[in-house]
């Protein structure tokens, strides 16, 4: 029986991986590099294309305020630090 698909799930797959959402998006332009595609398919491409990369774009930036960052107190020791904390401390 075929996995139902979730609610949230658009037709860019934003309830995909980064990683599974990036080989979509190369294979999506190696077809267009082909040249094989006719205006009309390759238009439709094009447009998904765009909408992947905004996708990864966003989850690209998600992940970097969740980054933490290694950082170096008074006293020469690391400590971590959230990006939002050090972001708050530079203001």
């Amino acid at each position: 029986m075929p996995a139902k698909r979730s609610k949230k799930m658009t037709d860019t797959g934003s309830e995909k991986g980064f990683e599974e959402t990036m080989r979509e998006l190369e294979a999506l332009v190696a077809r267009l590099e082909s040249g094989e595609l006719a205006l009309e398919s390759a238009l439709a491409a094009f447009e998904q294309g765009i909408a992947l990369i905004r996708l990864l774009n966003d989850k690209l930036s998600r992940a970097e305020q969740r980054v933490e960052i290694l950082t170096r107190d008074g006293e020469g020791a690391l400590r971590l630090q959230s990006v939002e904390r050090l972001k708050d401390e530079e203001s």
